[in-house]
């Protein structure tokens, strides 16, 4: 999911009460942390990003050792040399086309990408050609350019020499297969009709040369996409009817999904065919049922039955999954729902969201966050109440300061959403301000901000103050003239 096109309100104290006890605990020391049952997800999609050799420290003191990139970054990927953590690279969808049409791109992409870091010592273990290339609103742009990159790739991967231990793969959204609305069973299920033949192709391609089918799992988007959808079928401690289907009992959409998959692989001629679950999830903002407690309940059943090793009714044992996904990202498309930016298990600056057990023994504890994050000045730009015709121009303001940076906290159902018609306008252009690394020049709005040094959180709802990013890259500041403000149209926040 990064990008990916889509589809009880967050009690917002709660989160930030969260998150300050996590700065007051005392850290847990690397020795501590037992080998997490799972991999993660870790998108790079932020205006300000950490230090990757942070991130990384971070993720092997919680004992993770598998971690799956949207690409091929070399900031990024350096930070994983001589770690312990296995590592899916990927090629992004914009990429598909080089590599279908010229072999010899592949083979760039794999000296460039897999030699050169398996030499500098990072493990390097699948290539994932493209991300949900097949989703419906992409009109097709990926249909005919997605199987040829695959075999591209994974021929360059051969001759390179990597071809038995290094595979390439392509990450598809559940959206791929799916079961009649007549006959809602996993048994019936099969591949989505328009694609069927290709689907058939790529499985078969993928099962000759031992490698994985790799699927994005969302009990989330279930929920959200389906008013009607019975809440406690998203979770893992029951409450809900169950589903039967030729003698297995089903108590969850993920089990329920996972199978239909698998029955969809039987028919394609594929039936023990090896599966990754590479995003599974809950975001903790941005929607009505995107919220810490959700987020909580479900990771909780979620790792203990990973632990477990019970798999699914129709193909029990080990799972491999990676969590989606480690940090919030600012910078996500949310066109899906605004609720895209706030998947992370980990905030904007490392510290962890909420308790945890990635090892899925059920302790009752924080993972460990990012260590060595450093701050802007504890300042917060404010709606200044005093200035002169202080409503004019005002719609036009907060639109482009929510245009230029993440406002999704103040949507419906979100954490920020009983804010005051004030706290708005003051949340909008704080988060430009400090989206804009506190530039003096981010907190005017012709008069209608003022920069203050109180607190300007509120009302459970966090006003953050943004990190010194470590990738050295300063956003531009740009101001655009009055009359293409007005044009822009974000939220109807006044």
């Amino acid at each position: 999911m990064e990008p990916r096109p889509a589809a009880a309100i967050a009690a917002a104290a709660v989160t930030v009460a969260v998150v300050v006890v996590a700065w007051l605990l005392p850290p847990a020391s690397a020795s501590d942390a037992a080998e997490a049952a799972v991999g993660v997800n870790w998108g790079t999609m932020m205006s300000h990003p950490m230090l990757p050799s942070a991130v990384v420290e971070m993720l092997r003191a919680n004992g993770v050792n598998r971690v799956k990139l949207f690409d091929a970054d070399p900031w990024t990927v350096a930070a994983l040399a001589d770690s312990g953590i296995q590592a899916m690279l990927a090629a992004p969808n914009d990429q598909l086309a080089s590599l279908a049409r010229d072999p010899r791109r592949a083979r760039d992409w794999v000296r460039e990408n897999v030699t050169a870091n398996l030499d500098a010592g990072v493990d390097v273990r699948y290539v994932a050609v493209g991300n949900e290339p097949f989703l419906k609103s992409y009109n097709g742009s990926f249909i005919n350019i997605t199987f040829p990159a695959l075999k591209n790739m994974q021929r360059a991967l051969d001759e390179a020499g990597f071809g038995q231990c290094i595979k390439a793969v392509v990450p598809l959204n559940a959206d791929v297969y799916s079961s009649p609305e007549n006959k809602p069973v996993p048994s019936a299920g099969s591949f989505r009709r328009d694609i069927n033949a290709l689907m058939v192709d790529i499985v078969n391609f993928l099962n000759v040369n031992d490698a994985p089918f790799v699927v994005n799992i969302y009990p989330f988007l279930s929920l959200y996409q389906n008013p009607n959808f019975p809440l406690n079928f998203s979770f893992f401690d029951g409450g809900t009817k169950p589903v039967y289907d030729k003698g297995l009992v089903y108590t969850n959409v993920f089990d329920a999904n996972f199978d239909t998959l698998v029955w969809s692989l039987r028919k394609a001629g594929a039936p023990d065919m090896k599966v990754i679950v590479g995003e599974v999830g809950w975001p903790t903002d941005g929607d009505k049922n995107a919220n810490v407690k959700y987020a909580q309940r479900f990771y909780d059943g979620f790792l203990k039955k990973m632990a477990k090793n019970v798999g699914t009714p129709l193909r029990p044992g080990h799972m491999d999954v990676y969590l989606f996904a480690l940090i919030d990202e600012n910078q996500k498309s949310v066109l899906p729902g605004r609720f895209e930016r706030h998947w992370g298990l980990f905030t904007y600056d490392g510290k962890p969201k909420f308790f945890m057990d990635l090892g899925g023994n059920g302790q009752n504890k924080y993972l460990i966050g990012v260590k060595g994050v450093q701050y802007l000045p504890s300042q917060w730009c404010v709606f200044n109440k005093d200035a002169k015709d202080k409503y004019k121009d005002l719609p036009a303001s907060v639109n482009y300061a929510c245009s230029n940076a993440d406002c999704t906290p103040l949507g419906y159902g979100s954490s920020c959403n009983g804010l005051s018609h004030d706290g708005n306008i003051s949340y909008a252009f704080n988060i430009y301000f400090q989206t804009m690394d506190e530039d003096v020049r981010a907190c005017s709005f012709g008069g209608l901000a003022k920069i203050t040094t109180t607190n300007a959180s509120q009302e459970g709802c966090l006003f953050p103050v943004q990190i010194l990013s470590a990738s050295g890259r300063v956003v531009p500041l740009i101001f655009l003239p009055m009359s293409l403000v007005l044009l822009v149209s974000v939220f109807t926040l006044i």
